[in-house]
């Protein structure tokens, strides 16, 4: 018996864009803001995917009116219209943003559009690789006069905004909390929201409200603090700063907490010739936890995702960002991202306790997540 095709939102928009692209034949590069750059386009000349059964590779009739791919086991070229591949992405993308699954299950399936999907090869909605690729494409790149095989990630906004920086036990920061005492320490820590969970942006209101100091003291995880030096030795410091003023209700979104760092400089930097230090490191991370910096693992700076990002705005065209045009992607990452709370209970932050090590002294942590706006 054949399994249906069921996902969610963002599993199922990665067949719409293999559909999506042969219909179009072509790449649009983005802006910072998820623009077009109409006079930047890379021709496709294969899309490559990896299937239940092997991969498969697409690619064009020489009038490029079909689609021309095989089906493994020796079996001959199948040959499909583009116009089949217009319409099926069309219909894709009307029953993806239709559909919201049932209460409690946000995935759903697609008949009509899943007998398409296995005509052309498809075995699954999303790939199960390690690696951060989830399509290849050879391009054909006018500007260098070479045809790369990019490998992208793909990232919908059709669906929930998926993190770029995923929250763990090796995200959380540490503080001293000066000047405290056990007397305080029970009265912060007795602060909940109305759901029962720790109120994190209250606690960090009682800490300054009585007078006490936030001081970093260090990350739990050495290999993210060293994955974090690796990238630049004032990283961990600078993230420490953004995640205390975003925990105190300063700001949410990267760019916004990151200006911010600009005008209070608390590295003492001299921007007297107008660097933008803070930002350009920022970047730096940004575009390393997109291409393959996971911080529980070592970091070496070898990209997983050799191509970039293909992002699928809400009106259904793609952009795509990757590292041929560096400064666009950075800034579609520093533009469209923001600081999230993960679970404070699930990854043990947001409590005052004092150390075994040296008692009268107290710590707090706070967790570091990074999400698309």
């Amino acid at each position: 018996m054949i399994d249906v095709f069921s996902g969610n939102k963002g599993e199922w928009s990665e067949p719409y864009v293999l559909l999506k692209l042969l219909a179009d034949g072509e790449l649009y590069l983005g802006d910072g803001r998820r623009n077009k750059i109409e006079n930047l386009i890379l021709p496709i000349i294969n899309i490559i995917r990896e299937e239940q059964n092997g991969i498969r590779k697409y690619g064009y009739s020489s009038d490029n009116s079909r689609v021309v791919f095989d089906l493994g086991d020796e079996n001959e070229l199948q040959a499909v219209s583009v116009a089949d591949f217009k319409r099926y992405a069309a219909l894709l993308l009307k029953e993806i943003k239709r559909n919201n699954g049932q209460k409690g299950n946000p995935t759903f399936s697609i008949p009509n559009v899943e007998s398409f999907l296995r005509q052309i090869g498809c075995t699954r909605l999303s790939t199960r690789s390690l690696s951060k690729s989830d399509i290849h494409i050879v391009v054909r790149d006018i500007r260098a006069g070479v045809c790369p095989t990019l490998g992208f990630s793909i990232k919908s906004e059709l669906g929930s905004k998926p993190t770029l920086l995923n929250a763990s036990g090796a995200t959380s920061f540490v503080y001293e909390v000066s000047d405290c005492n056990e007397q305080l320490k029970k009265e912060i820590n007795s602060l909940f929201n109305s759901r029962g969970s720790k109120d994190i942006r209250a606690r960090m209101a009682k800490i300054a409200e009585t007078g006490c100091l936030l001081r970093f003291q260090g990350l739990d995880s050495q290999v993210f603090f060293n994955n974090l030096t690796l990238i630049d030795s004032r990283l961990p410091e600078i993230l420490a700063e953004m995640l205390r003023q975003y925990y105190s209700g300063q700001a949410v979104e990267t760019e916004e907490l990151t200006n911010r760092m600009c005008v209070d400089n608390p590295n003492g930097y001299d921007d007297s010739n107008g660097h933008h230090f803070y930002e350009y490191k920022i970047k730096r991370l940004l575009c390393e936890a997109a291409l393959g910096m996971r911080p529980a693992e070592v970091w070496h700076g070898k990209y997983d995702a050799t191509g970039g990002y293909l992002v699928v705005k809400q009106d259904g065209e793609i952009v795509c960002y990757h590292l041929y045009s560096r400064n666009q992607f950075e800034d579609y990452l520093f533009m469209n991202t923001k600081f999230d709370t993960p679970s404070s209970s699930r990854h043990h932050f947001g409590d005052i306790y004092e150390t075994y090590e040296q008692p009268g002294k107290f710590l707090f942590k706070l967790n570091l997540q990074i999400r698309f706006s």
